[in-house]
């Protein structure tokens, strides 16, 4: 279990460099966490979690000076969680899903707190970039972003590292003690999460009628749903 957590701590690290970096969308959580589940063997989790995250932060986009939540590291947060921490419970059942979104959403919160400081920490490194492009140091000028992106890295891999330690056995402890009525809270919110998420993903875009469309669609797939488990 420990090699797999380190495992993807570094490459959670390795893809929040795409937020600062490259920029190349693969440290969306639509991405990253189908990746966590290709390497836990769990690849439908990875795709339900990394959907419902996404959806979920889908309006908090970096404009400007904006800091958005740090969906990346929530996503393999989630992902891990559930994954690992399913593996010895003995199944990923929707509630533990469920179960571990709730509770990667606040770290990825404070990983927001955490981009925040080192953006703040990286802003002298950027003052002495600017005196060395001034004196045409070029080589200086690369060593001070690759240090920059050093401690992105760095910063990032340990906190997912804590973070996964901390949670996995929290939840190896705590989700078989858990009453049966937490259990079907944690069923029911299976379904709302993503009608939370469809709510924000609307309020993105004004379009005449889309609100009554989506619950209309919504409510088809939720009678034909009941329908077949019926039948």
């Amino acid at each position: 279990m420990l090699t797999k957590i380190i495992l993807l701590s570094f490459l959670g690290g390795v893809f929040c460099l795409d937020r600062v970096f490259i920029q190349a969308m693969i440290s969306r959580p639509v991405v990253i966490a189908p990746v966590v589940g290709i390497l836990l063997n769990n690849i439908y989790a990875g795709l339900i979690i990394g959907a419902f995250i996404e959806l979920v932060w889908i309006d908090r986009i970096p404009v400007g000076t904006y800091i958005p939540p740090n969906d990346s590291i929530a996503a393999v947060i989630a992902t891990s969680v559930a994954v690992i921490a399913g593996q010895k419970i003995g199944g990923v059942f929707p509630q533990l899903i469920s179960l571990a979104i709730l509770i990667a959403i606040p770290f990825g919160l404070l990983a927001k707190k955490m981009d925040a400081l080192i953006i703040k920490s990286n802003e002298n490194l950027s003052d002495m970039a600017l005196e060395d492009a001034k004196k045409n140091n070029i080589f200086n000028i690369e060593r001070k972003v690759f240090w920059g992106l050093c401690k992105v890295l760095f910063y990032t891999v340990v906190y997912l590292f804590v973070a996964q330690i901390i949670l996995i056995a929290l939840v190896i402890r705590v989700y078989p003690l858990l009453p049966p009525s937490v259990i079907s809270t944690l069923l029911f919110a299976n379904y709302f999460l993503p009608l939370l998420g469809i709510a924000v993903a609307i309020n993105t875009f004004k379009l005449r009628g889309a609100i009554p469309v989506f619950c209309a669609i919504f409510l088809i797939v939720a009678v034909l749903m009941e329908f077949f488990h019926v039948r």
